[in-house]
């Protein structure tokens, strides 16, 4: 796995943060494949090669009261090998973004965030 590989969005992000899984909000479903997560499970259990999985990008918003949502969408394959690992945080990198980005992905159940 090619742990240079990240998405167009935080293609300029170079630092990456131990988000842990409580403050993740993932609203869709993952569509996995089995080989995949056993695979990635594998990865990351060796201490030599955990650091080869990429990072999975975050939004980050922060609400018009001040709170903070950090909103996942992509990486499902590693964010489900984290979780099944029983893993507390995963890697990720933060891009920060706004609501009106969080509208492309949830149109109209677009939450008022606080």
């Amino acid at each position: 796995m090619d742990k240079n590989f990240t998405s167009i969005h935080a293609a300029h992000i170079q630092e990456i943060h131990d988000v842990p899984f409580q403050v993740l909000i993932r609203p869709f479903p993952s569509e996995l494949e089995k080989e995949k997560v056993l695979s990635l499970m594998e990865t990351l259990k060796n201490s030599e090669t955990k650091d080869n999985v990429p990072p999975i990008d975050v939004l980050w918003i922060t609400g018009s009261e001040g709170g903070n949502y950090y909103y996942s969408f992509g990486g499902c394959h590693r964010y489900e090998a984290h979780k099944r690992l029983g893993l507390p945080s995963i890697r990720c990198k933060l891009v920060k973004s706004t609501i009106h980005d969080l509208k492309m992905y949830l149109g109209a159940s677009t939450p008022n965030l606080r």
